[in-house]
């Protein structure tokens, strides 16, 4: 099969389908009314100041989020490889903000075509250059960039920078803009005839599951690492360099979520913010617990990065339910997270999936698990996604299985759609001109193969190479 042949007609059929789309723009109308000065939006109502403020500041919190991944993946990788995850963190905030603010906000938010994508607010141009749309684009433009963030500490170590770039401006300008619109921009997920249709507050699914499966693609494409597996076939541990920096990204992440699940309400008046922030702290406490005490029961020792993934587990599984539960069920679902980590961690090494940082079980499967935890253990008290309207109660509250099959559904189109895509783009990514570094850079470091530079000046790296012998 004829991979560059099959890769350049892709190109053009999305290239026609957004020139298509793109028709729409002059005639699609916007939510709001142009107010680019913010004058108008303000006299109609003036508490939108509030919600405003509200609203750009938990966008702010979301984008230090950026620097906890960055954390997270130096630590609990090589120093070798350093300075190369600090480049991928950096240009996958910046390209894929740049993506998103051209084409993939207005798939995911314009105006609905058949339930499948937005097609208006190309490069929020025309009536979209308006204050109320620009803080709805920063707050998902900080989501977007986190999907896209994920899925480089699964392929950590062993990509070509310039496989990285063009993946992250294909995430954020295609594959999540899609599936978000699909859940979030009034599409067909969201109008499932069970329960509410699909639901996921903040993004277990739209983000943490989205980035985690595409990373699982990834990493399958690529192949572990040299030393990996020794000659047995058995995995081998090969540690991170910095547990400080993995704690501090961990810490980092921790704090900035509280922008990602309250800040999700979009509005400083829905004071069901309060319990959206207790929800994400306990389930995060309780996953880490969960997941040191696993690991202590089969090693016997403390292991300081699975208590930190615990932690980011139960993160990522309660994002999705964290405005519709109570605080016990926060715990639950945190304290599942946290062993389903330490599980898949394991399930993975066996498979031979090498994922250096965890990314996978972190948010791929524990962000179906946070999916599901909403058909389970929405408690009826709360609507979709405000205070009003009909509320959303899972099987354990008395609402049958409606609202536990929407979930299903939806998670299952998740893990399909950004496995399938993650896998054509990096397998053909591959096929056209290779995605792995070669076994020299691979062990002598990608910072000073790809960049010229060492994270660390005049230290030796010794200790990192004798893992790829």
């Amino acid at each position: 099969m004829n991979f560059s042949k099959l890769f350049r007609c892709f190109k053009k059929a999305v290239l026609a389908c957004l020139a298509v789309c793109g028709l729409f723009v002059s005639d699609g109308g916007a939510v709001f009314a142009a107010d680019p000065t913010g004058a108008e939006t303000l006299a109609a109502d003036p508490g939108l100041a509030l919600d405003f403020v509200w609203v750009l500041i938990a966008a702010f919190l979301v984008f230090l989020m950026q620097g906890g991944f960055a954390m997270v993946e130096a630590g609990l990788c090589r120093a070798k490889n350093a300075v190369n995850l600090m480049m991928k963190n950096l240009m996958d905030f910046s390209i894929g903000s740049l993506a998103f603010f051209a084409v993939g906000f207005a798939i995911m938010f314009g105006a609905d075509i058949g339930g499948l994508f937005g097609s208006t607010g190309w490069f929020l141009s025309g009536d979209h250059y308006d204050v109320s749309t620009y803080l709805l684009f920063i707050f998902q433009m900080v989501f977007a960039a986190t999907a896209a963030t994920i899925v480089s500490g699964a392929v950590a170590e062993r990509i070509k920078i310039r496989a990285y770039l063009i993946y992250a401006l294909v995430i954020c300008a295609l594959i999540y803009p899609v599936y978000g619109h699909w859940v979030w921009g009034g599409g067909w997920l969201a109008n499932l005839d069970f329960g509410l249709g699909h639901l996921d507050f903040a993004g277990s699914g739209v983000v943490h599951a989205m980035g985690g499966f595409i990373g699982l693609a990834g990493a399958i494409v690529l192949g572990p690492r040299i030393g990996k597996y020794g000659k047995d076939g058995k995995p081998r541990a090969i540690p991170g360099h910095n547990v400080v920096l993995a704690a501090l990204g961990t810490f980092l992440l921790w704090f900035g979520w509280f922008g990602f699940n309250a800040g999700s309400t979009l509005s400083a008046h829905e004071l069901r913010i309060s319990v959206i922030a207790v929800n994400t702290a306990l389930s995060a406490s309780a996953g880490s617990l969960t997941a040191m005490l696993a690991v202590y029961l089969k090693t016997r020792k403390w292991d300081v990065p699975m208590g930190l993934n615990g932690a980011l587990a139960g993160l990522v599984a309660v994002t999705a339910p964290c405005a519709w539960i109570e605080g016990w069920a926060a715990v639950v679902i945190g304290a599942i997270a946290g062993v389903m980590v330490v599980g898949g961690v394991y399930l993975l090494e066996k498979l031979k999936v090498d994922d250096p940082v965890g990314a996978v079980s972190v948010h791929g499967i524990n962000g179906v698990w946070g999916l599901l935890a909403v058909g389970l253990f929405a408690d009826g008290t709360y609507g979709n996604y405000t205070s009003e309207g009909p509320l959303a109660t899972g099987l354990f509250y008395g609402g049958g299985w409606e609202q536990l099959i929407a979930q299903g559904i939806g998670a299952v189109i998740c893990v399909g759609w950004a496995f399938m895509l993650g896998f054509i783009l990096f397998k053909s990514m591959d096929k056209i001109f290779g995605i792995r570094v070669s076994p020299q850079e691979e062990i002598e470091g990608l910072d000073i193969m790809e960049h010229g530079a060492k994270a660390y000046p005049g230290v030796s790296i010794s200790e990192d190479i004798r893992y790829d012998l």
